[in-house]
């Protein structure tokens, strides 16, 4: 999975934080509050996270609404995926990247890989 880029994560941040269909009008109002950015670049970069099939959209009057296909965890979820898979020794890095985790990861980590445990065994 391809990172997003600056304005794309700009984008899916919005949506994801609002956990709502919004417009491109509400994401550039939005985004004009901290920098000056086009409708246009919204509307384009918006369609192309559609067509790449990060975002669903329905009409909403004359304007798209957009939402998120998935969320951000699973977003982070594929890059760590992708981030496992650049090594050439999955195990080594893991450990590595495991050993970067804080008590409270771990802890979650633990529960997360009871539950992965759990639903093989079924």
């Amino acid at each position: 999975m391809r990172r997003l880029g600056d304005l794309e994560a700009e984008i899916m941040d919005r949506l994801w934080r609002w956990r709502r269909p919004a417009t491109v009008r509400e994401i550039v109002d939005d985004i004009n509050k901290e920098r000056p950015l086009a409708y246009t670049t919204v509307m384009t970069v918006a369609n192309i996270l559609y067509t790449k099939g990060w975002l669903l959209r329905s009409k909403q009057g004359r304007a798209w609404a957009y939402t998120p296909v998935r969320s951000r965890e699973e977003y982070a979820a594929a890059l760590m995926e992708d981030a496992l898979g650049a090594s050439e020794d999955r195990p080594v890095a893991l450990t590595h990247f495991v050993q970067q985790m804080s008590p409270d990861e771990i802890s979650a980590l633990r529960k997360a890989l009871r539950a992965a445990g759990r639903k093989a065994e079924s």
